[in-house]
């Protein structure tokens, strides 16, 4: 509920102000004193409501208006019936008190006959109804020394109903003794049959005490099963919504295995049951860490039994004055447990508040309805008792009664008091439970804080994609940043926002993402990797916006992947089309709150996607069928384009472009591949020069060689051309020399030339011929046999003659 008051001239011009923001308060009226200018001024009181979960806000009550230095008055009002006004001209009317009744400009209250009732500030009386079972209630005396309590009997106060109206029930008869109830958990049953507390470092079922076992440690907590009386710490009362909050009436009673709601004056009004905690400290063996959040639990078991629209209402704040409405029942519910997470040590008062209609009824028509609480239970109270111990490390053999917890990243073996160290990359519960099953396995793409309570992420990330390895680096986005949604309005024409607060990731100690309550004196503050609060920008030049309903959407890393599912978390893919080759980073976030909507808690995606455009860090989009970001209220999505996004640059990115040869002097310069898909990591490197040898040159080099293989080719040819001829007629001659014996050829010495043989053949062979003679020749040295014929020297024609000559002789 927001409250302002402003001034305006008779131009609808507002004047200025220190604060048109009015502070509530509940149970306090508060002055508040402004100077009026000359002239017309017209005061504007204006309040807005949001709903919480359907639940309709107390209204703003305004007891006086006093202005001063007016020009003229014509006349006093009179007062109003009901009202009355001892001395004439008094600057207020008082109220007349209950069974009584005033006409208008009444000085005094006339009683009402007693067959007839009426409630303070009544106009008339009206005739008392026939007493009925609803008209009255029951409760608990304390113990005796027996251990037995009576029951006892009582009309509802103020009582309205006659027991002499025919058909009228009586009043059952008060005294029967009962057993009494046990002992609340943690207290044990003195002497007298009453209940005390046990002692530091013992624990009792609600009994009797015992001392914690040597490597354990009491769980301290405040645990109420059993309503034999209201405890110390709690107080009820009724709230009127015409005269604020009355202690004289009694809003809930105790009835042994549960504390219910007794009917009010009127059916509109508020039952209230507050309980009041002095602080919370964790225990020895939870070191508490920047990763771990839950403080301490309250948890209670109700029930609500209804005829019409009656409604609980439980609330949490720094006093059972100023609070905020946590959730909200409305109609019957069957018997149920709820639980809701303290992260900050302010949280000291929880009120539940029942109200049976909200509509105003002076007559109580639904004194039937009843809401019941069975158990109420807080953890990790300072002054609490304990119910139970926890096992922790022995200590050593010198003190074994020393509790000592294990170390991070180490759980207890069963019932031995023995820690062992948990599998790498894994973090153990905040209330760190017995056996292995205390450590949990981090998220893909985490690691574990040093404290191995809660798993991180240090912004870096590999991707195996395409064949190849993405490197991303998301330091730059790492730090907290706020974005809201598009404008949304109230009925009366009031713009609200949803804003957010978001720390993508980060090394241990890093600044957490936080959404604050300025509106209220209590100043409340949540934290987390993502949260969620309402904002209203002020109108007036100079302030600051109204923040408040913080609340936390993402207190736990559960994973980074590309992945479009994690855990049972999804991501909204659908309203987030793919854009370009690069697949999508989704962080995954969960919150350990639950609600009544959201029974598994909070959950929140992040999907991080690669834009080399987008240079600012901030341009978060919401999805377009959910403007708040969320579609249930329980799934937060969100789609953050940023060049901050995309992986690292490496060589696969660029390539490079030579240049022709010119002068001497040839360049290569390296361009990015398009379309670019990273940013940082390496950068294009600088353009290469380096000399060269042209073309030209080349040419002439080819054509010289060229020439100069063709004429070396030449040359040979005829070169083993001549050699052939002259092996040849080598061979012709050793056939020659082989004489008449046929089928034998000569035995040669040596194959070698002999001493002066080449001279005569080169004699021979080089006798000049014309080429048509030496066609012919060719021709005629070849016999009809098939045999050549080679011409003979005259060296061998000597040869033959003498050897004529020896036969002759």
């Amino acid at each position: 509920m927001y409250f302002e008051f402003f001034v305006q001239n008779d131009q609808c011009q507002s004047t200025d102000s220190a604060s048109r923001w009015m502070k509530i308060s509940e149970g306090d009226w508060n002055r508040y004193n402004v100077q009026l200018n000359k002239g017309n001024n017209v005061l504007y009181w204006r309040t807005t409501a949001y709903a919480v979960l359907g639940n309709t806000l107390k209204p703003v009550l305004l007891r006086n208006v006093a202005i001063s230095g007016v020009a003229y008055t014509s006349e006093c009002f009179h007062c109003k019936p009901g009202t009355y006004s001892a001395k004439p001209g008094s600057a207020r009317c008082t109220p007349c008190p209950v069974d009584s009744y005033s006409n208008k400009g009444a000085t005094t209250c006339r009683e009402c006959e007693n067959n007839k009732y009426s409630e303070a500030g009544s106009g008339s009386c009206k005739a008392r109804p026939a007493c009925a079972n609803s008209d009255y209630f029951y409760t608990h005396t304390p113990c005796d020394s027996r251990g037995q309590t009576q029951l006892m009997y009582k009309w509802i106060e103020p009582k309205i109903c006659s027991e002499s109206v025919y058909g009228a029930v009586k009043l059952p008869a008060s005294g029967q003794k009962r057993t009494c109830p046990p002992c609340n958990p943690g207290f044990y049953v003195t002497n007298s049959s009453g209940c005390e507390p046990c002692p530091d470092g013992s624990y009792s079922s609600g009994i009797a005490c015992d001392k914690c076992p040597a490597g354990t440690e009491p769980v301290v907590n405040f645990e109420y099963k059993w309503w034999n009386k209201i405890p110390g710490n709690m107080k009820t009362s009724v709230f009127h919504r015409e005269y604020s909050y009355s202690d004289r009436s009694t809003g809930w009673e105790v009835a042994g295995e549960y504390i219910y709601t007794v009917p009010s004056d009127q059916d509109s009004d508020f039952v209230m049951l507050s309980l009041q905690v002095p602080g919370y400290r964790l225990p020895q063996s939870m070191a508490r860490d920047s990763g771990s959040t839950e403080l301490s639990r309250i948890t209670f078991v109700f029930e609500t039994k209804c005829t019409a629209e009656c409604s609980l209402f439980f609330m949490a704040g720094n006093n059972h004055l100023i609070n905020d409405v946590v959730e909200q029942w409305s109609g019957s519910n069957g018997k149920q447990s709820y639980s809701y997470l303290i992260q900050s040590n302010s949280t000291s008062s929880f009120t539940w508040a029942f109200r049976h209609t909200k509509r105003y009824n002076p007559v109580g028509n639904y004194t039937a309805d009843v809401a019941k609480i069975y158990s109420v239970h807080i953890t990790n109270v300072i002054g609490g008792v304990a119910s139970q111990c926890r096992q922790c490390a022995l200590g050593s053999s010198s003190s074994p009664s020393a509790c000592v917890p294990c170390p991070p990243g180490h759980y207890m073996v069963d019932g031995t008091g023995v820690c062992k160290s948990c599998p790498q990359n894994t973090f153990v519960r905040a209330e760190q439970p017995v056996g292995k099953a205390a450590c949990v396995p981090c998220g893909p793409n985490t690691h574990n804080n040093k404290g191995r309570s809660a798993c991180a992420s240090d912004c870096t990330l590999d991707v195996q994609t395409r064949g190849q390895l993405l490197h991303y680096d998301f330091s730059a986005l790492a730090n907290v940043t706020a974005f809201q949604s598009s404008p949304r309005f109230t009925s009366k024409g009031l713009r609200y926002f949803t804003h957010f607060h978001l720390g993508l990731c980060g090394k241990e100690g890093r600044e957490l993402a936080a959404c604050v309550d300025n509106v209220t004196e209590v100043q409340k503050e949540v934290k987390g990797y993502a949260c969620q609060s309402t904002v209203v920008p002020s109108e007036i030049r100079g302030q600051g916006v109204v923040s408040s309903q913080p609340f936390v959407i993402g207190d736990t890393l559960v994973g980074v992947t590309t992945e479009t599912s994690l855990n049972s978390i999804s991501s909204l893919e659908r309203s987030f089309p793919i854009e370009s080759s690069l697949p999508d980073v989704i962080f995954y976030y969960r919150s350990s709150e639950t609600t009544q909507a959201c029974k598994q808690g909070r959950s929140t995606s992040v999907r991080l996607r690669c834009d080399p455009t987008v240079a600012a860090k901030d341009q978060i989009t919401l999805p377009s069928k959910c403007s708040e970001g969320t579609c249930d209220g329980c799934s937060f999505h969100f789609l953050w384009r940023s060049q901050h996004a995309c992986p690292l640059c490496t060589k696969n990115h660029y390539r490079e472009i030579v240049s022709a040869c010119i002068q001497g002097i040839q360049r290569t310069t390296f361009v990015w591949q398009q379309p670019l898909e990273c940013y940082g990591g390496e950068s294009l490197p600088a353009q290469k020069v380096s000399a060269c040898v042209t073309l030209d040159f080349w040419l002439k080099f080819g054509v010289s060689t060229g020439t100069v293989a063709a004429a070396l080719l030449i040359g040979l040819s005829c070169y083993f051309w001549k050699k052939t001829r002259k092996l040849q007629y080598k061979y012709s001659k050793l056939v020659m020399s082989s004489g008449d014996k046929e089928c034998e050829l000569p035995a040669a010495d040596s194959c070698a030339i002999m001493e002066g043989e080449d001279a005569e053949d080169d004699l021979i062979y080089l006798t000049k011929k014309s080429f048509f003679t030496k066609i012919k020749s060719f021709s005629r040295e070849r016999t009809s046999d098939g045999f050549d014929s080679v011409p003979l020297k005259s060296s061998a024609s000597a040869l033959l003659k003498n050897e004529d000559d020896f036969d002759e002789s």
